[in-house]
């Protein structure tokens, strides 16, 4: 059996789709747009097997926010399609911040669920003008905030709070840490 690549007209499908699911969310309550906005997309690639939440809204915010940008629901979209790996919710445990907040939970589709990590780096995200880091990025850009914790956790990039250099079974010791004395450090699973 022959395959094709995607034609013209599909990929126009596509954008045209999009535009039509974002445009569905039309205006709202501000607290609730982002996840409007990211299930409007989410939503419908649900169910493709084997493909998560993060994964689909890693490659929706790079195709969203380098896409048109005369599409300004593409970009608004882009910047609230948070990705929630291990990294990133270890380091909101890790700090106390769930634990602070009553929203301690395993790993796992609960990390998107309201009162999970997503809505909480959200409300991060709103106390961070992005725009002291890049003149160009929107004032409030969760996946910007997301970002940044993935990257000060990841042992590819600033290898901060990660098991590879924190015990799971202790608090963390890293006294040199920029957040050390300004959270709780929480055991990932206490001994």
């Amino acid at each position: 059996m022959e395959t094709s690549s995607p034609s013209y007209a599909d990929n126009a499908f596509a954008v045209t789709e999009s535009d039509g699911q974002l445009a569905a969310v039309g205006e709202c309550p501000k607290p609730s747009r982002p996840a409007r906005l990211r299930q409007a997309l989410l939503g419908p690639l649900a169910n493709i097997y084997g493909v998560s939440n993060k994964v689909l809204a890693m490659a929706l915010a790079e195709l969203l926010l380098s896409g048109d940008a005369k599409r300004p629901a593409w970009i608004e979209a882009g910047t609230v399609m948070i990705a929630i790996d291990t990294l990133v919710h270890n380091f909101l445990h890790r700090t106390g911040i769930l634990r602070d907040l009553a929203a301690e939970h395993a790993y796992g589709s609960r990390c998107y669920a309201p009162n999970g990590c997503a809505p909480i780096i959200e409300r991060i995200a709103n106390k961070i003008d992005a725009r002291r880091f890049n003149p160009a990025y929107p004032a409030v850009f969760p996946r910007f905030v997301q970002h940044a914790i993935w990257r000060f956790c990841a042992q590819t990039s600033f290898n901060r709070c990660n098991g590879n250099r924190i015990d799971d079974r202790a608090a963390c010791e890293q006294l040199d840490c920029p957040v050390f004395t300004r959270r709780a450090r929480v055991p990932m699973k206490p001994a």
